[in-house]
């Protein structure tokens, strides 16, 4: 069975721009997985510490028939071969960041992945590029898209050109 899944992909660190390419190129080689769109990339600034270079951003949109676990676990691998170091400083520097957003309509928190993305209807780094790829989807527990989208500021979120893949 084929699921639609949204995945957020953000780099600071290491040639953020060509980070995302690569992940990007990495996505589409995904066992059992079709990448269907992927948005803009976007600069943002960072959450968390500011003591630490602007992030780039992007959404990218796949079809899998991988469990959720089983897209974690290759998501974690591609974050690996483009030098990802997990530590325990959350919202620190990194070369890249895979996170699963929506998983179909599934709604699941275990100790090793919440889907719905638990912070994602916050975010403008993640609803805008959400937006440009699927403008009329609707978020499990949090609604439609454009109701997000009209609470969350574009808060200095920037466009700064699309992905090769």
């Amino acid at each position: 069975m084929q699921h639609q899944v949204f995945i957020g992909l953000g780099a600071n660190l290491h040639q953020p721009l060509q980070q995302l390419q690569t992940a990007a190129r990495a996505l589409r080689q995904l066992p059992s997985t079709q990448l269907i769109a992927i948005s803009s990339l976007y600069g943002s600034k960072p959450m968390g510490p500011q003591d630490q270079p602007d992030y780039v951003n992007a959404v990218a949109q796949l079809a899998t028939s991988l469990s959720p676990h089983q897209l974690l676990d290759a998501l974690q691998q591609i974050e690996q071969t483009q030098g990802r170091t997990r530590k325990a400083e959350r919202w620190g520097p990194r070369t890249l960041d895979l996170d699963i957003l929506l998983f179909g309509e599934l709604q699941l928190d275990d100790e090793r992945l919440t889907v719905p993305h638990y912070g994602m209807h916050l975010r403008e780094f993640v609803l805008y590029p959400l937006a440009e790829i699927a403008p009329t989807l609707e978020v499990p527990t949090h609604g439609p898209l454009s109701s997000l989208l009209a609470k969350v500021p574009l808060n200095g979120l920037t466009v700064l050109g699309r992905v090769e893949f």
